[in-house]
Formats: structure tokens, sequence, C-alpha cells
């Protein structure tokens, strides 16, 4: 019979034990890199199945609700489209400033080095789909929308890797994951250059006003990053009045994150050293759970203040941005009502035929041989653990344009028509390179070390 203090009297409840092994598995489930990929796949589906079924509530109906808020003589409304595409994707620009942020201090863009390759691959992943699509539309309308298979999707090119599994080298991640990266900074530059309206100069004078009270908040020493709310909304406001799309204040914030934690380190260094003592004494004097309670949450709060702001802001966004924001952007705008597409003007079929070959061929045609001109002149070499297979497969995979494609169009295309032919272009395309990317890793990699 076991005494009244020991571990058996207070034995976790079996329910409760059920619990915390669910909760743990569906966290460990999250953090594989494939079902991100896998979850706005399935969001794509829904998306599409959802605007070609004759259901009571029309897909576009849905989306384009008007919400609104009404305080005596005050209103203000926006449309749930509005919302995702404007409001909640500043989140997502936000994770990817920071991501641009955390690689320039010590990934690979950390020194010129390390980032020339990915960076003139990039570029070249750019230059030769814009250039594709740009033969296909010139002396069209739908030539505004040159950008559009110019982008990359990290989540989904990342997933995609992942399901080939370790049979990969590391080094083709790292490799695809800088050039994602680079890739995004294009894609917002080209928004922020291309996809402007005329300027507001009051925009400017609000958009500094938010960024000089974000810098006033760091230098206070406020870590709280719910307080960063309200500069943050006056940047985003700027922006909107500026006439920059207003997501892009995401990526300023991102850029903006300090990259190193509190100066002070003393104080929760000193903590969890104690909270560690502690607890070493209460496991070997009086083993029970309420007694390590205590010290084992002032342990998490020292981790937490030890972490560089932009790590602990990237941890806490990741499962919300990959989980939730990016599957509701694919449920907002991949819709596409088929009854609605045709392909008999010559506009329509340009967009369609320059979108899909601008991904499927631009994409790796760009990337390959701006690393075969850089290597083959010795001005670069690739990296440790990439052979040219692995280039080759960066450059499939970099090919599935999805969320920032879809986005990039949304702002390129005032006829409906093309935006969603676009669409229709952009999601044939990504899934023609997924499968290209996975058919051509099993073919060079999989089957070749099962072989071997």
């Amino acid at each position: 019979m076991p005494a009244p203090n020991t571990p058996a009297s207070h034995s976790i409840p079996r329910v409760q034990q059920l619990t915390q092994q669910a909760l743990a598995a569906i966290e460990r489930f999250s953090h594989i890199e494939a079902v991100s990929g896998i979850v706005l796949l399935i969001a794509a589906i829904v998306a599409l199945l959802w605007a070609n079924l004759p259901t009571s509530v029309g897909y576009e109906a849905f989306w384009h609700a008007r919400l609104s808020i009404s305080l005596g003589s005050f209103s203000a409304g926006a449309t749930l489209h509005y919302l995702v595409n404007d409001g909640l994707m500043t989140i997502f620009f936000l994770v990817v400033g920071m991501e641009i942020r955390s690689e320039m201090k010590d990934g690979s863009l950390s020194n010129m080095r390390m980032a020339t390759l990915p960076v003139m691959a990039a570029l070249g992943g750019v230059a030769v789909p814009a250039l594709v699509y740009v033969f296909f539309n010139a002396g069209h309308a739908s030539i505004s929308g040159w950008a559009v298979p110019t982008a990359t999707d990290i989540a989904f090119a990342v997933g995609v890797l992942a399901l080939l599994g370790k049979t990969i080298p590391s080094g083709v991640r790292v490799f695809l994951l800088a050039l994602a990266i680079i890739d995004d900074i294009v894609a917002v530059l080209i928004i922020a250059l291309f996809y402007t309206s005329s300027l507001n100069p009051l925009g400017a004078v609000v958009a500094l006003a938010g960024i000089l009270a974000v810098l006033l908040f760091q230098r206070m020493g406020i870590a709280n990053a719910w307080l960063y709310l309200i500069p943050g909304a006056i940047l985003w406001a700027g922006f909107a009045i500026l006439g920059v799309h207003p997501t892009l204040a995401g990526v300023v914030l991102g850029l903006m994150t300090p990259v190193y934690s509190r100066p002070a380190t003393e104080r929760p260094l000193a903590t969890l050293s104690q909270a560690i003592r502690e607890l070493v004494v209460h496991v070997s004097e009086r083993p029970d759970h309420d007694a390590v309670h205590q010290p084992l949450a002032r342990i998490r709060q020292a981790h937490r203040e030890l972490l560089a702001p932009v790590k602990r802001v990237q941890v806490a966004l990741h499962p919300w941005v990959a989980y939730g924001i990016m599957p509701l952007f694919a449920l907002a705008n991949a819709g596409v009502e088929m009854g609605h597409l045709s392909l008999d003007s010559g506009s329509t079929q340009a967009v369609m035929v320059g979108v899909f070959l601008a991904l499927v061929l631009g994409k790796p045609l760009g990337v390959v041989l701006s690393c075969l001109v850089l290597v083959k002149t010795r001005l670069c070499q690739l990296p440790e653990g990439v052979e040219w297979r692995g280039v080759v497969l960066i450059g499939l995979l970099a090919g599935i344009g999805f969320t920032m494609s879809i986005f990039i169009a949304g702002l390129a295309y005032t006829d409906q028509s093309l935006l969603g032919i676009a669409k229709l272009g952009v999601l044939s395309a990504s899934g023609c390179a997924a499968l290209l990317g996975l058919l051509w890793g099993l073919g060079a990699f999989v089957f070749r070390r099962v072989r071997s």
C-alpha cells in the first residue's frame, strides 16, 4: 500500500493522461513540415469544390458578405475577403519579415559568400518566369500579371520536400529555404513598386509615426508583444492611406523585430539556476506534482525571456499562420467557378499558358541556369551536400507558386475573368510542379539510394 505522499497517491487521472498524450501527439504532428502543405492543399480543394457546387450559400456571396460595426454615427465595415487578404495576411507577412531578419543575422543571408548563389538563383527564378509570361501576353491587357508566376510558396515547397523523407540531403532543404526567402523579398519589392496606386503623402506621415512608435517601445524595453499591436495598427493604416498594400506593414514590423534577447540576461539566468536547484530538492525530498509546479513555471518563464524576440514571436505565430491564416487564405481565394471561365479569348488563353509554363518550366530553368553559369564561371560553388540533381529538385519545387502567386494575381488583374483563369493556372501549375518534384526526388534520391 503506497504511503500518502508518494507519487502513486498523486497519480494523474487516466482521462488527464489520455488528454495530455493526445495534445502531445497533435503538437508533434503540427511540427511535421509536410503537414502544413497538406492542410494548404486540402483548403484549396475544398475551395474549388465549394465554388463549383450548387449550395445554398454561394462561395462568392459568402466571402464578399459585408461585416459592419456601428457606434452612434460611426460605422465601419469590410468584407470577409478583405479581412483575410488585407488583415490576416499582414500576420503572414510579419512572419516572412521575421524569417528574413533571422536569416540576415545568422542564416544563409548573413554573409555575401553564403548568400550569392541562392540570391542569384532566386533572381533567375524570378526573371525567366516573368519573361516566359511576357512572351505569351505581350500586346494583351493581361500583361499586368507578369509577376504572378515569379513567386514561390515556402510552406508548400518545403512540405513536398519533407514528403521525400531523410534521403534528401539537409543542404538541399537549406538551399530551398534560402531561395524561397529571397523570392519572398523580391515578391514584396514587386508588390511595393509595381502594384501600388498613386501615393498619398499623409499616409507616409502616419506610417512614419507607427515606425517611430515601434522604435520608442523598443527603447523603453517593452517586451509584451501584444502592446506592439498599437504601433502596428498605425503603420498598417499609414500604408493603406499611402496607397501601398497594407500587408507590407507586416514585413516592416518583422524586419524591425530585435534579433537579440534583453541586454540584462542576468536576471533570467539567475532565476533559471535557482529554479533548477529548487526542482532537484523537491524531486529528491518531496516528489509530488504540486511541489514541482512552481519551479517548472519559473524555468519556462526564464527560457522565454532568454529567447530573442524574433524567435519567440516566430515560434508563437508559426502554428497560427501555417494551420490557420494560410489555409484560410487558400479557402478564400482558391475557389474558381469553372462554369464562368472561358478560354475563347486570346487574353485568357495567354494568361493560362503563360502562368502554367512560367511556373512549371520557367522557374526550374531560371534556377538551374543561374546556378550553372555561376558555378561554371567559378564565381560560386554549390553548397556542401548539394549536387546538380538537388539543384534540379529545388528548381522544380520553386515552381509551386500557390499562396503568393494567387495573392499577386489579386493585385494584378481588375478583370475577374482574367483573375479566375490566372488562379486556375497557378493551381494547376503548382500541382504539376509538386508532382514533378516528387517524381524527380523519388528517382534521383530515394530509388537510387535503395538500389545502392
